[in-house]
């Protein structure tokens, strides 16, 4: 008979004690997911140009209309805080100095996946969809594309599209500011 093995989740308070603690330091590249403490890939060098691309996109086309944030976390529930890789928030006068950002905060949320497709299309959109993110854009790199997610219901998207080269995209909060999926990608 084999025994079963209880595993015991922690809550964003708990993981938040943890980096005070010391237990977790700002060099540890992890993040809470469903109470879940998960280490996240190596970030490798086409996915960081793609990150400065589109903080850099974004950060000139958005200025003031939003917050432009890189790897910062999102609160999505008492037991998710993902890290993506780039989010665009709505427009605080404290930058969020209060308390991270939660769902209805977020605009768009976009993560790059150069190694972590497989993860980013499974476990982090079905949570975006859970928490209502309007939006989210997953960079393929490999496959040299942009993949757009709108509609969120339940733990999917009603509405996805395929974008690559020449074709633009723009999100949904801006409609006005397009982007060519070539130059995300680079």
């Amino acid at each position: 008979m084999r025994a079963q093995v209880a595993r015991r989740p922690f809550t964003t308070e708990e993981y938040h004690r943890m980096a005070e603690a010391g237990i977790l330091s700002e060099d540890d590249r992890v993040e809470l997911i469903e109470g879940e403490i998960v280490r996240m890939s190596p970030i490798g060098t086409r996915h960081s140009a793609c990150v400065d691309r589109l903080n850099a996109l974004f950060t000139s086309r958005l200025h003031r209309r939003a917050i432009v944030r890189v790897q910062n976390p999102i609160v999505l529930s008492r037991w998710t805080e993902p890290q993506p890789d780039l989010s665009i928030l709505k427009p605080r006068a404290d930058f969020y100095a209060e308390r991270h950002p939660r769902p209805p905060d977020v605009l768009l949320v976009v993560e790059v996946a150069e190694t972590s497709g497989d993860y980013d299309r499974g476990t982090k959109l079905a949570l975006y969809a859970g928490a209502r993110i309007p939006e989210v854009w997953i960079v393929d790199v490999p496959g040299h594309a942009i993949e757009v997610y709108r509609s969120p219901a339940l733990r999917s998207y009603r509405e996805r599209r395929r974008l690559a080269g020449a074709q633009r995209v723009a999100p949904g909060a801006f409609p006005r500011t397009a982007f060519r999926a070539a130059d995300i990608l680079g």
